[in-house]
């Protein structure tokens, strides 16, 4: 039976759940492959490609449109990147998904999402992708769409699945009006889970994550100021990262809901007006600070 009042994440549950030790060699921090960033949104791909190298995962490759691959390459020098094939409006085109799915097979994660911007364009490409999965995957911000109508889309992933949606998203998977989300957030992140047999990291002011039919814990999102852009992208790629050292699904959804959290509250104390960037820095000090007491 699932539990009906969530368990409050702070540091005392995080010293009785430590995160597995990430290893020396590169090869044994695993490796991330993030898929997204349309032609005009190539920041959101660098945003959690980065959150998941500094979080300790041992490689990162990126999968993004052909027209920014080249400097995206060079802005994280860290990462492999390769340019996919786009439609005329900038999003990521079906022909690229032979491809994404030959680096997929190589990969420990897989997180799909960041930077897209279209839902039926996003919703078409990921269906070409996830049902030939087998690795772990992270399904962030438009890249749920492909769950919209197909709640069971990642059950053969058989607990290897975490999303990341937030309000809206939730609603829209739910087709639920998204007043009725926000007033029972923790409701509508339970159905989802329920429903796709995923874990799901979802809320507002309060984040929630939900095992299906079972566990759950809820951690305050921070401050206002991580209601930024890229903000959410930033999240994605620490939870892809811990994920790549060993985390499991709701040990790593858990672990970034909280780091994220904490970064935000070091930076609205020191560096008003901070942005998305700043908190993919940020998080791993946070990280450091704790795993060294």
């Amino acid at each position: 039976m699932p539990d009906e009042h969530p368990a409050q994440v702070d540091e005392a549950l995080l010293r009785g759940w430590r995160l597995p030790d990430p290893g020396g060699d590169k090869s044994d921090r695993g490796t991330v492959l993030v898929v997204g960033g349309a032609r005009q949104t190539p920041g959101a791909v660098l945003l959690a490609a980065e959150a998941a190298l500094r979080v300790g995962a041992g490689k990162v490759q990126v999968a993004t449109a052909a027209d920014t691959a080249a400097t995206l390459a060079v802005a994280l020098p860290e990462a492999f990147v390769e340019g996919l094939p786009v439609l005329h409006d900038g999003e990521l085109a079906i022909a690229g998904a032979d491809r994404v799915l030959e680096l997929a097979s190589a990969a420990d994660v897989v997180l799909l999402g960041p930077g897209l911007g279209q839902p039926q364009s996003a919703n078409l490409f990921a269906a070409q992708i996830v049902p030939h999965l087998g690795t772990r995957l992270v399904l962030d911000a438009l890249g749920t769409a492909y769950l919209t109508g197909r709640l069971d889309g990642v059950r053969h992933l058989a607990g290897r699945a975490l999303l990341t949606p937030n309000v809206s998203e939730l609603a829209a998977l739910l087709d639920r009006p998204e007043e009725d989300v926000s007033d029972d957030q923790l409701g509508a992140v339970r159905a989802v889970a329920d429903a796709t047999e995923a874990v799901v990291l979802g809320g507002g002011e309060v984040s929630y994550v939900v095992r299906p039919g079972g566990e759950s814990w809820s951690c305050d999102s921070g401050p206002t100021g991580l209601a930024t852009a890229g903000s959410g992208d930033a999240k994605a790629g620490a939870a892809a990262g811990l994920l790549a050292r060993g985390a499991t699904p709701e040990q790593a959804a858990v672990w970034a809901a909280w780091l994220h959290a904490r970064a935000g509250e070091a930076l609205q104390d020191a560096q008003p007006g901070f942005l998305a960037r700043d908190v993919v820095r940020s998080v791993p000090r946070m990280l450091h600070r704790f795993e060294a007491c």
